[in-house]
């Protein structure tokens, strides 16, 4: 095993070889799931996940569209994207090598609450999804290499602070935002693909549920959700088929019974999002 130092040095180098992913989950952080990845044509699709996505970039640069603004993230970068964001990536040349952690909203509740020894209600959240901070992104690749290779002490320690570091500097307690008939309307589309998930859809039976015309619903779910109905229900079939590989369901059943034709076609969309394939997504 390496020691954390070691593996210091390789910020510095150049990226080489073939594109690989290691997706892991830390039972010091009640199962947040960590990723490690470099990347040189690999591109995700526009997805969003249940706990808040962060991040940065090592070596290397990426170009990415969060809540539909693009941006150009380069080492001394910070992703903060928060639950429920919609987001993308790719290389923007030559390939980039990249590190994140995904904890939900509960861990990250406790850890602000245990540093800074004060209570809080509501939900953490972080107004800028996207900015520059080079100290902490630098305490962050740290943090994460103790998880990957470090003690457990130094590990959830460094971990610990990062996190509790990064809300004090940039985070904020959210408010819900204020509804409106389109944004009602909205809802009512999302809630129903919910629930339907699996099933076939028809873009007329959902403009029918929202209550407004199809080309309507397409215009006002992509200003709301930054994505297309029907890839927001592939979004939803990943996030259903992510459950069912933690509880050890096999890729062939979950691909059934989330909707897709086949196993390639499942794999190929769970790649696109996950950054890794079903099989080392179930194995982690």
């Amino acid at each position: 095993m390496h020691s954390v130092s070691q593996w210091q040095a390789l910020e510095e180098m150049p990226l080489e070889g073939q594109e690989e992913s290691r997706f892991w989950r830390d039972e010091r952080f009640g199962g947040m799931e960590c990723l490690s990845a470099t990347f040189f044509t690999h591109e995700y699709a526009p997805h969003s996940h249940d706990t808040f996505s962060i991040g940065a970039i090592e070596v290397g640069s990426q170009v990415c569209s969060i809540k539909g603004c693009r941006a150009y993230s380069q080492p001394g970068d910070l992703y903060l994207i928060n639950p429920g964001v919609m987001h993308d990536g790719a290389s923007a040349e030559g390939g980039y090598r990249y590190r994140m952690i995904y904890p939900d909203a509960r861990l990250y509740r406790d850890i602000i609450e245990d540093m800074t020894g004060r209570a809080f209600n509501g939900l953490p959240s972080f107004p800028d999804q996207h900015l520059s901070d080079a100290g902490l992104s630098r305490a962050f690749f740290a943090a994460h290499r103790a998880l990957e290779y470090g003690t457990t002490l130094e590990a959830e320690e460094s971990m610990f602070t990062v996190l509790a570091a990064i809300f004090r500097r940039h985070g904020e307690w959210s408010a819900p935002p204020v509804d409106t008939p389109e944004r009602s309307a909205v809802r009512r589309a999302r809630d129903y693909l919910a629930e339907r998930y699996a099933d076939e859809v028809g873009l007329e039976e959902l403009a029918t549920v929202a209550g407004l015309s199809r080309a309507h619903l397409i215009r006002a779910f992509r200003r709301e959700y930054f994505i297309t109905p029907h890839a927001f229900q592939t979004h939803l079939r990943i996030r259903a088929a992510c459950g069912m590989l933690r509880r050890g369901d096999s890729p062939t059943d979950v691909a059934l019974a989330c909707g897709f034709a086949d196993q390639a076609h499942f794999t190929r969309h769970f790649k696109a999002r996950i950054g890794t394939t079903p099989g080392r997504f179930r194995a982690a």
